[in-house]
């Protein structure tokens, strides 16, 4: 409807970042600039511009964070970690994933970090859509195979908070104390997620203010 209306330019912040070839299409074709909205959009050579946060930076902040509170360099005993990512489907996943995993990797080999299950790579620890039951059921399976003793992990490498909120009520439904909880990371600072924090079910998330990104957006657009 935008474009048969005659719109001069489009700003989209896509939930499929891959499912609007076709459409953007008819944009390029009636001359209509696109500037993708934080989401990268996939698929469609049809994107003039595209404004985000430093996604990267995301993960290097959450991978400092756990770096810094326990004192990685200086650690005795080994510490045992789970990793999460998120949707494959979202550009911007792959970056948070590898910014955290960038800091934190190189205490993996070194044997600083354990990791029991074994499972690091982007598409095995990814969760499709950022579904926080499907994180849940997988840090539910993660739990019976790899931590059977009742003794959680000391770290989860949660890329955003709808992912850390799963992990969250996974631990506290196999009757893990506040005490006995694990360091989860996050990102948004959602509502339930800061309540979370202020509980102590989760460590940190990294708040994005999106007012800075839209009022870059609007700089763009007046450009």
């Amino acid at each position: 409807n935008m474009i048969a209306n005659g719109d001069d330019l489009l700003v989209i912040a896509s939930i499929e970042g891959d499912s609007l070839g076709t459409v953007l299409a008819q944009a390029k074709e009636a001359g209509i600039e696109v500037i993708s909205y934080d989401r990268l959009i996939m698929n469609s050579d049809a994107v003039s511009y595209y404004a985000t946060f430093d996604n990267y930076m995301v993960g290097t902040i959450q991978g400092t964070f756990l770096k810094e509170k326990f004192d990685l360099d200086n650690v005795t005993e080994p510490l045992t970690m789970e990793v999460f990512a998120g949707s494959p489907d979202d550009n911007n996943a792959l970056y948070f994933y590898q910014g955290c995993w960038d800091v934190l990797s190189p205490y993996v080999d070194k044997g600083t970090i354990v990791v029991k299950s074994g499972q690091t790579d982007f598409q095995t620890c990814a969760i499709l859509g950022w579904g926080t039951d499907d994180a849940q059921a997988r840090m539910d399976n993660l739990l019976t195979a790899y931590y059977s003793d009742g003794v959680a992990p000391d770290i989860v490498m949660s890329p955003n908070d709808s992912l850390a909120l799963g992990i969250a009520n996974s631990l506290q439904a196999a009757g893990f104390s506040l005490e006995e909880f694990p360091v989860i990371t996050g990102q948004d600072c959602d509502v339930t997620n800061t309540k979370n924090i202020i509980k102590g079910y989760q460590a940190m998330s990294v708040v994005k203010d999106t007012r800075t990104l839209a009022s870059k957006d609007v700089e763009m657009v007046t450009a």
